[in-house]
């Protein structure tokens, strides 16, 4: 993720969801800062590991990292999804099949084409650790409108012969 993504996110949570707002403790001490919040959920995300492999990095326990991660999965869907976790026009998908084109990958949408990788860290790979809510792209209609036939039609060429496909 590049920096400014990230911060743009870290940013979007500290003003508008109150969990990731820095406080002060009984002792008048600030607490935990968004940016550490974030970045605890987002390793905690992309490297697939335990709860407690944060302490060392950015200071908090296993309970925090849990609240952590639970409250920016919570956050994301919320502030993100209509964005970005929404059904796809055929303006969208004609966007992406040209960017594909371009780059030689005639016919392809984008990366979601190869999800039949697997992805040792991915959270749904956890083996129970999380509950499902935490799988942000079981939330994506992308292949819900395709098996049941009702996604928007787009063109494109392969190898010279042109689709109508969904």
């Amino acid at each position: 993720m590049n920096k400014a993504l990230f911060l743009r996110i870290v940013h979007r949570l500290s003003n508008e969801v109150p969990f990731f707002q820095q406080r002060r403790d009984a002792r008048g001490r600030l607490g935990l800062s968004a940016l550490q919040k974030s970045t605890a959920a987002i390793r905690l995300l992309a490297y697939g590991t335990a709860l407690d492999s944060v302490d060392e990095y950015l200071r908090l326990g296993a309970t925090t990292a849990r609240s952590c991660l639970e409250n920016f999965v919570e956050a994301i869907i919320n502030l993100f999804g209509d964005e970005y976790l929404r059904r796809p026009t055929a303006e969208d998908l004609q966007r992406l099949l040209n960017i594909g084109e371009e780059r030689g990958f005639p016919g392809m949408i984008g990366s979601i084409d190869c999800m039949h990788w697997e992805w040792k860290n991915c959270h749904t790979a956890w083996k129970g650790q999380y509950p499902q809510r935490y799988n942000v792209l079981e939330r994506s209609p992308v292949f819900d409108d395709i098996i049941k036939g009702q996604a928007p039609k787009v063109n494109f060429f392969v190898n010279g012969r042109e689709y109508h496909l969904a």
